[in-house]
């Protein structure tokens, strides 16, 4: 079953050992938009394309997107394939950072 948690409930699950951050937007996205600390960044594409490849199925799972759509479709899919323990962050990085929880920004160094 997919939970849905909102921001704090996110960041109290984070402070539990064994929960994998899986990241679903686009790379522009995880770099300009910031994520969140111990994230890992995997496409929604990727992810769909083979799923047991970039997934371990003894953590659970919290996928994160930008708005709460696209990681709620990771996380359905997970499911559907016999996941364990899934969760969607409610609101993504959006309403994460409107919270006050901390993102991480990576700056594009500018070519010379």
């Amino acid at each position: 079953m997919v939970e849905t948690v909102n921001p704090s409930q996110a960041a109290e699950l984070l402070a539990s050992p064994g929960l994998e951050i899986v990241d679903v937007r686009d790379d522009r996205e995880w770099s300009a938009g910031g994520h969140i600390p111990g994230a890992r960044h995997i496409p929604l594409e990727i992810l769909r394309a083979d799923p047991d490849a970039v997934l371990a199925r003894d953590h659970a799972i919290m996928f994160v997107c930008a708005k709460g759509v696209r990681s709620l479709a990771a996380a359905k899919l997970a499911e559907r394939l016999g996941y364990g323990r899934i969760y969607s962050l409610e609101g993504g990085t959006k309403e994460w950072a409107r919270a006050g929880l901390p993102l991480i920004i990576e700056h594009e160094s500018a070519a010379a």
